[in-house]
């Protein structure tokens, strides 16, 4: 028995560390081409105001939408705690005081995890007939989130804001942070 849970281990070692070597080669990745629609990934906001990361991935999505790559953005994220402010709100008001059209952006602002915003999102996307976007997120979460877009049936490009070029001890404790969501996603617990 000892030999049978061992044996267990190690596999379930093997297999985060596999999956946070994907996860880093991913990060890295600037996918970005023309498609359907831009999707901005949530972060926090501050009483109406992006944080740094979230401004970072709006600024990020806005190049994209100034180059043409596609005519619609979508804002996610739910209200993160914040009584009266979403993500997606915030984020889409960013985005329309930069001067995008209001009806460039589409608003998913219930989402209080990665899978309910991607559900959400994919949902959109399928009512729009929508197949097709880019993703943006800090390089880290693009992954997960992209294989759960897939899971959908959408052709999901990852395009991962601006950071620093080398990653230290805390990004790749971020990767394997990510590598154990997108394991219990798999094995269908929702986090």
């Amino acid at each position: 028995m000892r030999k049978l849970v061992t044996l267990a281990a190690l596999c379930l070692v093997a297999w985060l560390g596999w999956v946070t070597a994907r996860i880093r080669a991913q990060s890295t990745m600037d996918e970005a081409r023309p498609a359907d629609v831009i999707i901005i990934m949530g972060a926090a906001e501050y009483r109406g105001k992006p944080s740094p990361v979230l401004k970072a991935r709006l600024d990020h999505g806005y190049s994209l939408f100034e180059r043409k790559l596609a005519p619609w953005i979508v804002t996610t994220g739910g209200a993160g705690g914040d009584p009266v402010f979403t993500e997606g709100t915030v984020g889409r008001n960013y985005l329309i005081g930069k001067g995008v059209p209001s009806e460039s952006i589409i608003l998913e602002d219930e989402g209080e995890t990665t899978v309910h915003s991607t559900i959400a999102v994919a949902e959109i996307m399928s009512r729009m007939g929508l197949k097709s976007c880019i993703l943006v997120s800090d390089g880290y979460h693009i992954f997960r989130a992209k294989k759960m877009l897939e899971s959908r049936g959408l052709r999901v490009f990852g395009s991962p804001r601006a950071i620093k070029p080398e990653p230290d001890w805390r990004d790749w404790w971020l990767y394997a942070k990510q590598a154990v969501g997108y394991s219990l996603w798999r094995i269908g617990v929702p986090i």
